[in-house]
């Protein structure tokens, strides 16, 4: 079996650690060995339901042992994931639905009390309009109801185990392995296209930079629906052997208690999970000696807070930057950089890959100068589902992804990110795009037009800021416009705040100047 697939790195940690836990999942302990029986049991009834080379498969669930389990079936029947946002309302969930085709869909029922197929649209005859591509929901958890199927159901219908095992064989590096939707600066999300060769290679880099290993007790928190879950998290642990502890969403009293619990090694996630752990109330009480190792994004990272997490949680801290077009990771920080680098650069580009910052006309400029950074290697997505144009936009002559991101590099190669050309903002650790805000807010009948930024936050590093111009004649409040976006968009995205204005500044062909509103009070 091919080990530059993401079946074959499967194959491996199973005959490197068999005995080793692979996955904690609440009362729920699986060796790697047993993850891999589970897998092909799963990848045989992919099969068994018709699931051919390619077809797409989406999941919409929190972090489980089923949901990994799901996916290393799935792709052992050589389909390809596409995961969606646990947050996501129903129209946000249609689109990559259909423009991926997805033939089967898995969903945890009443997680964060939604009804997800409901969400969906899920007509009383388990019928979903729009979706002709849809063949079937799976719930990982609840009864049957029309148009949605147990698994028990979806498994009973398996092929034998020889049969799926060859399927699995089957599986190519260069194969499709994830669909991940991601937004733009305008129009729709669009589907980022990644092989298994290019991930089970990045997140090699990525562990032999970051220091990941074997034995390693592994909290991932992060939602396994984004890369930083699921590529540095799920992937990151069977292509090293570590373990697996898992934590539906972030909650400060159970993450202490994990960390004493299962003795946890590795935790990365965004600033703001350090900054909560750091403050909690009864941290002084917990036995948190095991941790060892701090992961964090490209966000700004004060110095003085890198030296706190040293000297307070964890023995090594290091930072990293990705975009999702680049199979989640460009850059990282190794253990051994000192905490000033740690807290002001990127890192280094992992191997193989390269960086160029660049003026307006594509020439490269001084290490020190900024720029527009440009990342090429074979990281670089493959290009974005169905939609050609977008990708000659994004990847430029000779191979260059244009990340939409300024940056400058130093004299020993670190990439530091000093602006976002894209306009786009990190809430939490997910990115927000304002024009997707900006189209809900529309279609509010008081609003004229609006401008979304992102603002500082202590906790969250940033929020979304709405500046609304309303239709004349009409009234709205702020809470009103708040909870019409909370109806329709994941939390995440919600403004936080409504600032009411008589008019918003315009470029030359009438857009709105997002740049100049953050200057705005």
């Amino acid at each position: 079996m091919d080990e530059l697939t993401i079946p074959g790195t499967l194959a491996r940690a199973a005959e490197e650690f068999p005995e080793a836990e692979a996955v904690v999942d609440g009362d729920v302990r699986v060796t790697h060995a047993e993850l891999r029986e589970r897998a092909r049991r799963a990848a045989g009834a992919f099969v068994g339901a018709g699931i051919e080379p390619g077809d797409r498969v989406a999941i919409w669930a929190p972090n489980g042992l089923a949901w990994i389990v799901t996916v290393l079936g799935a792709m052992g029947a050589g389909a390809t994931l596409v995961p969606l946002n646990t947050r996501f309302k129903g129209d946000e969930a249609r689109w990559p639905l259909a423009k991926a085709e997805v033939r089967l869909l898995f969903v945890e029922d009443g997680f964060l009390g939604i009804d997800y197929p409901g969400m969906l649209g899920l007509d009383g005859a388990g019928v979903v309009s729009g979706l002709p591509a849809l063949e079937a929901v799976v719930t990982l958890n609840g009864p049957a109801r029309p148009g949605v199927r147990t698994w028990d159901e979806f498994a009973g219908k398996a092929v034998p185990q020889t049969e799926a095992d060859a399927r699995a064989a089957a599986v190519r590096a260069d194969d499709i392995a994830d669909v991940l939707f991601t937004s733009g600066t305008t129009g729709k999300p669009k589907g980022v296209m990644c092989t298994h060769e290019q991930n089970v290679r990045t997140y090699r880099a990525w562990t032999g930079r970051t220091g990941v290993r074997a034995g390693d007790r592994y909290l991932i928190v992060n939602p396994m629906f984004h890369s930083f879950g699921y590529k540095a998290g799920v992937l990151a642990c069977l292509l090293t052997g570590a373990t697996m502890v898992l934590q539906r969403t972030f909650d400060v009293p159970e993450t202490l208690r994990l960390i004493e619990q299962e003795k946890i090694t590795v935790l990365p996630g965004p600033p703001t999970i350090y900054t909560s752990l750091l403050d909690a109330p009864g941290r002084g009480e917990r036995d948190l000696s095991s941790l060892r190792l701090a992961v964090t994004g490209a966000a700004d990272v004060p110095v003085a807070l890198v030296r706190r997490i040293r000297a307070e949680l964890f023995p090594q801290v290091v930072t990293a930057y990705g975009l999702t077009e680049s199979s989640g990771t460009v850059s990282a920080c190794s253990v051994d950089d000192d905490a000033e680098t740690i807290a002001t650069t990127c890192g280094r580009p992992i191997a193989d890959v390269e960086v160029a910052i660049v003026d307006e006309k594509g020439a490269r400029v001084p290490a020190g100068t900024d720029g527009e950074v440009l990342v090429r290697g074979y990281n670089v997505m493959k290009g974005y589902l169905g939609d050609p144009e977008a990708t000659a936009n994004t990847i430029r002559n000779g191979g260059w992804l244009d990340t939409g991101d300024r940056g400058r590099l130093d004299e020993r190669g670190n990439l530091t990110i000093t602006g976002r050309t894209k306009e786009m903002f990190v809430v939490g650790g997910f990115n927000v795009y304002p024009a997707e805000v900006e189209d809900v807010l529309a279609r509010h009948d008081a609003v004229a037009e609006s401008g979304v930024v992102g603002v500082p936050d202590v906790r969250l590093g940033e929020v979304g800021r709405a500046y609304v111009r309303l239709r004349p004649g009409r009234n709205v409040t702020a809470d009103e416009l708040i909870g019409h976006c909370r109806e329709r968009l994941a939390n995440f995205k919600v403004p936080r705040e409504v600032v009411f204005a008589d008019d918003l500044p315009k470029t030359a062909s009438g857009k709105v100047r997002r740049v100049e509103l953050r200057a705005r009070p």
